[in-house]
C-alpha cells in the first residue's frame, strides 16, 4: 500500500504532467493560427505599402514597386519560399487594412509609436530615421532649428496621419501649421513659397532638396526626433514576429541588408527608373 506521502508526490507529478500537455497543446494550437502558417499555404507574402514615400516605396516608369521596403520585402518572401505580392494602400489605412487581413505585414516606412503599438505589434527595428526639417533658402540663418519656428508668424506643414505631423504639433506647437494628403504636395509648398518649413523624414528631405530644392531650399538635416522604422504585424502572433526578428538579424549581418541600403540610401541612380 501506498504510503500518504507517496500518493501526494505521485498526485503532484500527474497533475504537472496534465498542465505541460495541456500547455503544449495550446503552444500547437496558437502555432497552427500564425500567418507564417497562413502564408506557406497560400504561396504568398501579401505585403502592404503607400507607393509614393522615396526612396522606400515608389512606382517605377513601367508601372513596377520599387524602393527600399520593397527590396526588403521581395528578400524576406524569398526567405519564405513564396511568392511577393504587393498590396499598395493609403496610408492612413494601412493599419485597419492589416486589421481586416488585407494583406500580411505592414512594410511601408512605419515609426513605431505608442499609439500604433496598441493596435499592432512591431519586429524589430529595421532603420532608424527622424524629422528633418526643410526651409526657403531666404531664412537661412534665421531658422537654425525646428525651436526657431515655434511662433504663429512661421507656417509649418506635413503630410497628414504622419509622425511629422505629430512632432511639428507637440514641438512647435505655437507655429501655424497645415497639413497634406502627399509628401510632394506639402514640400512644394515651402518650395513656392507658400509655408516656411516643410517636417518630415530625414531620407525624403534629402532627395527632395536634391531634386528640386538644391539653392531654393535650406535642409536642417540634424533630426530632431528618434523615429524607429519597423515591420507592422497582428497581434498575438509570437511566431511570426520571431522569425522577422531573426530574419532580420541575418540580413544584417550576411551583407543583403548593406546591399539594398547602399543602393537606395547612398546612391541615386535609382532615380533614373521614377523620373
Amino acid at each position: 500500500m501506498l504510503s500518504k506521502t507517496l500518493r501526494i508526490v505521485l498526485m503532484a507529478l500527474v497533475a504537472g504532467m496534465l498542465l505541460v500537455s495541456g500547455a503544449m497543446a495550446d503552444d500547437i494550437e496558437l502555432a497552427k493560427k500564425s500567418t507564417v502558417e497562413s502564408i506557406l499555404k497560400r504561396g504568398e507574402l501579401r505585403v502592404g505599402f503607400d507607393a509614393g514615400y522615396l526612396p522606400f516605396e515608389m512606382t517605377d516608369k513601367k508601372g513596377n514597386y520599387v524602393g527600399f521596403d520593397i527590396d526588403l520585402a521581395k528578400e524576406l518572401a524569398k526567405s519564405m519560399g513564396v511568392k511577393f505580392v504587393p498590396v499598395n494602400t493609403d496610408f492612413d489605412g494601412m493599419i485597419p487594412a492589416l486589421l481586416t487581413d488585407k494583406f500580411d505585414i505592414i512594410i511601408s516606412g512605419m515609426t513605431v509609436n505608442q499609439e500604433r503599438n496598441l493596435k499592432i505589434n512591431f519586429a524589430d527595428p529595421y532603420i532608424v530615421v527622424g524629422q528633418t526639417i526643410l526651409i526657403p533658402a531666404k531664412l537661412a540663418g534665421t531658422i537654425k532649428s525646428y525651436s526657431d519656428l515655434n511662433d504663429p508668424k512661421y507656417t509649418v506643414v506635413s503630410r497628414l496621419g504622419t509622425t511629422g505631423e505629430q512632432a511639428a504639433k507637440r514641438m512647435i506647437p505655437k507655429s501655424t501649421f497645415k497639413s497634406f494628403d502627399k509628401e510632394a504636395d506639402g514640400a512644394l509648398e515651402v518650395l513656392n513659397g507658400r509655408a516656411d518649413a516643410w517636417v518630415y523624414d530625414f531620407p525624403f528631405n534629402v532627395l527632395f532638396k536634391a531634386q528640386q530644392g538644391k539653392d531654393k531650399l535650406v535642409h536642417l538635416d540634424t533630426p530632431f526626433t528618434y523615429e524607429p522604422l519597423a515591420f507592422g504585424i497582428r497581434k498575438g502572433d509570437p511566431d511570426f514576429l520571431n522569425y522577422l526578428d531573426n530574419f532580420l538579424r541575418q540580413i544584417k549581418n550576411d551583407g543583403r541588408y548593406d546591399r539594398i541600403y547602399n543602393k537606395w540610401m547612398k546612391s541615386d541612380g535609382w532615380l533614373r527608373q521614377v523620373q
